[in-house]
């Protein structure tokens, strides 16, 4: 069953305070830091959102403590080591329009709310999206620009019976899901009353600059071939097909039926590689596009997971991501079985590599950050490695944490469980006339027959 953004059965009011700007707890360097190639990706000029829920588990060392308060003072803290931060983003007009932040000190936005709900009135299970986001993640008038905004707001929403939401929003020019991770386990720790965060942030952003000369060594097909205008063409499609934002849970059952789909020598692929292919041959059919229309899925993988030889320093929090896509035709995809689909996303995945990364880095840099292509592209990242589910401020670990939305061109697969059951969720976006059609398709690969597999054979 799929979770949509119409779904209104919970909502409630929020009481916040004025939002304010948290600097960092001491003086911090005054200096302009350059982003690397890979962070000036078009695509990834957007807010990163997450939110985390967390029950009220009594904990002796955290009593009488406002969990909003305890936030708060270690944000300041973080911010003397995460000081680029507490800064503002600008573009280097004589350099390509490089994003370049200004580490100002100007501060991160933080909000305080209470809200008239509890826990346990949450709609269960606590999975996106959802219809209350705004009133926990406050989107504060100005705040949400690329250039000149606050690079990051968190927002603590406390609940009546004790327990809170957490909510943040990151400019991902600065950090990837990793990267962001790493910020908030610095957090924590400080919340938790260390002294300095285990792991001292490392900026080096010149490791991922575009080689001189550069050597673009790789077919980059990700990216528009001409330049476009990225936000238009976007809106565009949002409002045309009437996108909204959906979710679909897959449980270790449902992930081992569809693996029943697969031929022999495809049954070891892994969990991301089958929902994947899976997603995108069901979202193709959903769409019931022109059997000759190219289409082509872009995974976006993050090349600390894959230990593929960067060599980058512990603590590096900046973007090291890169999206290498495969290209069919939407009738060969959604008239062979669902092993095709698997034998590409594989062939994406063995791709990706150090060179990739490098060879992306000289593609951006040399055509002039290339908007990421939009017609006929499904772009899938996976966020389930990431180990959010450590972020504990000292009231035990979160029931729900993770992506709060999905966006238009991005969907994401992440962590969750259901009714007692982990698995992994779904968060993409999807035409409203197609929702449905969707549902569909992935009920043929999880209760339907096993379709025929010799063709793959």
């Amino acid at each position: 069953m799929a979770s949509l953004s119409s779904h209104t059965s919970m909502s409630f009011q929020v009481k916040r305070c004025e939002p304010e700007l948290v600097v960092p707890a001491k003086p911090t360097p005054r200096e302009v830091k350059k982003l690397s190639d890979i962070d000036n990706q078009q695509a990834l000029r957007f807010q990163l959102p997450g939110i985390t829920f967390y029950k009220n588990n009594p904990n002796p060392s955290m009593e009488g403590k406002d969990p909003a308060k305890v936030i708060r003072e270690a944000l300041g803290r973080a911010l003397v080591y995460y000081y680029p931060l507490a800064g503002r983003l600008f573009e280097d007009c004589n350099n390509n329009n490089v994003l370049m932040v200004d580490c100002n000190g100007q501060g991160a936005l933080f909000i305080e709310a209470d809200a008239d709900v509890e826990f346990d009135q949450l709609d269960h299970p606590l999975q996106p999206p959802f219809p209350f986001l705004d009133e926990v993640l406050y989107n504060a008038p100005g705040s949400d620009g690329i250039l000149g905004c606050p690079l990051l707001l968190i927002q603590v929403t406390r609940l009546k019976c004790g327990g809170f939401i957490f909510a943040i929003r990151m400019n991902h020019t600065m950090s990837d899901g990793f990267g962001l991770h790493q910020f908030l386990k610095a957090l924590i720790e400080l919340a938790q009353g260390a002294e300095e965060p285990s792991v001292p942030p490392v900026w080096r952003r010149e490791l991922l600059n575009a080689r001189n000369p550069p050597r673009i060594t790789c077919t980059h097909k990700e990216f528009q071939e001409e330049m476009t205008n990225y936000n238009d063409e976007l809106n565009n499609l949002v409002q045309t097909t009437h996108m909204i934002q959906c979710s679909f849970f897959f449980s270790h059952s449902k992930i081992m039926t569809i693996r029943k789909h697969l031929p022999p020598h495809l049954a070891t692929c892994s969990r991301f590689e089958l929902l994947a292919a899976c997603a995108w041959r069901c979202r193709t059919l959903a769409l019931n596009l022109d059997p000759e229309e190219v289409i082509q899925i872009s995974c976006v993988f993050n090349a600390r997971a894959n230990n593929i030889g960067l060599n980058l320093p512990l603590g590096y929090y900046g973007n090291v991501i890169a999206g290498p896509c495969t290209v069919t035709n939407a009738g060969v995809l959604c008239k062979n079985p669902i092993g095709y689909a698997v034998e590409l996303v594989k062939k994406v995945k063995s791709e990706m590599s150090a060179e990739y990364i490098r060879s992306a880095a000289d593609f951006i840099a040399s055509r002039g950050r290339p908007p990421c292509k939009i017609k006929g592209n499904f772009v899938v990242s996976d966020i389930t490695n990431a180990p959010f589910q450590e972020i504990d401020f000292g009231w035990g670990c979160p029931d729900y944490i993770g992506m709060a939305v999905s966006f238009p061109l991005f969907s994401f697969f992440v962590k969750c469980v259901n009714n007692g059951e982990a698995g992994t969720l779904l968060l993409t976006s999807l035409p409203l006339l197609a929702v449905e059609r969707f549902q569909q398709e992935l009920k043929k690969l999880t209760e339907g027959p096993i379709q025929n597999i010799k063709s793959m054979l």
